[in-house]
């Protein structure tokens, strides 16, 4: 079974991959009027898999400087799906540091596992599940000081009986609208086609966000976006990546507000709860073929 679920693993990122190449959808003159009435859009950043336990140029360290100096926006603030129970993330000495630095510097730390690989929430018996989340929760709690409320499921993959035990304990799915596709650690993880990839998915966006199909928060419309911490690529090109993503809206007829990204942590947080699931037998929109390959609608 684990053998099966790593080779349909592989074809969904090959197919990804592939589909990455298409070209962005044209505008039409229908949308363009309808995005005259949207308010702009602001970019969630969020980060999956981290933190690094690295102790030679900790790649979520990089990121962190990246946020913190850029020449799109200074002090941009993300959230940090975590991993506490991973000896390469947070379940290190190293990683524990680092996300007490993401804490201090106003960075959201959220939920991904607390088993020790990255473990389908799916797969776990109720008891594994439910030990899993408690231990997830305090590991960030005993940082933050306060409970989490953000989870994202590894592989986006939840269903009924996952999402009512989230819920049980306080933790909200948020998914994303733009992924950079990054989630290989190791082997070859650069991404040579990233700009035409957002453009393409930033198109995609743009059509969801011209129906009115976005909530909008604090004057602006919220939209996130996924990368992976742990790759060491991102985390080299993550200041290159925060100019992609405005180049995209603005080649796909996209607004964004003044401050682009998210810089202040009350703000960053409604903004991400805002976009949570709030039903397990919500429709989602996931990038890519993972609607797809999870069957979401079947929960």
């Amino acid at each position: 079974m684990k053998q099966l679920f790593k080779i349909l693993s592989l074809v969904a990122i090959a197919v990804g991959l592939v589909g990455c190449i298409a070209a962005p959808i044209d505008m039409t003159p229908q949308t363009e009027q309808r995005l005259r009435a949207q308010p702009p859009i602001r970019f969630l950043l969020t980060f999956d898999d981290g933190p690094s336990a690295s102790s030679f140029w900790n790649p979520t360290m990089t990121v962190l400087d990246s946020l913190a100096t850029n020449p799109v926006q200074p002090n941009i603030k993300a959230v940090f799906f975590v991993q506490t129970g991973a000896p390469r993330a947070g379940d290190s000495d190293i990683g524990r540091e680092v996300m007490r630095r993401e804490h201090a510097e106003g960075q959201i730390l959220a939920f991904h596992t607390a088993t020790h690989s990255h473990t389908n929430h799916r797969s776990l018996s109720p008891e594994e599940l439910e030990q899993a989340l408690s231990k997830g929760s305090a590991d960030i709690a005993a940082i933050t000081g306060v409970p989490t409320t953000l989870l994202r499921p590894p592989f986006w993959n939840y269903d009924k009986r996952t999402f009512a035990a989230y819920q049980q304990h306080g933790l909200h799915v948020l998914l994303t609208d733009l992924s950079a596709n990054d989630g290989k650690i190791w082997g070859f993880n650069a991404s040579p086609r990233r700009r035409a990839h957002f453009l393409r998915t930033m198109s995609e966006v743009r059509e969801r966000i011209a129906l009115g199909e976005l909530p909008v928060v604090d004057g602006v419309i919220p939209v996130v976006v996924t990368f992976h911490d742990l790759n060491r690529y991102t985390a080299r090109h993550t200041r290159e990546y925060l100019q992609i993503l405005l180049d995209s809206a603005q080649a796909t007829g996209v607004k964004t507000a003044q401050k682009p990204f998210y810089d202040d942590t009350a703000e960053l947080q409604r903004a991400a709860m805002a976009r949570t699931v709030k039903d397990s037998s919500e429709a989602v929109e996931l990038p890519g073929i993972w609607n797809w390959f999870w069957d979401k609608n079947a929960h």
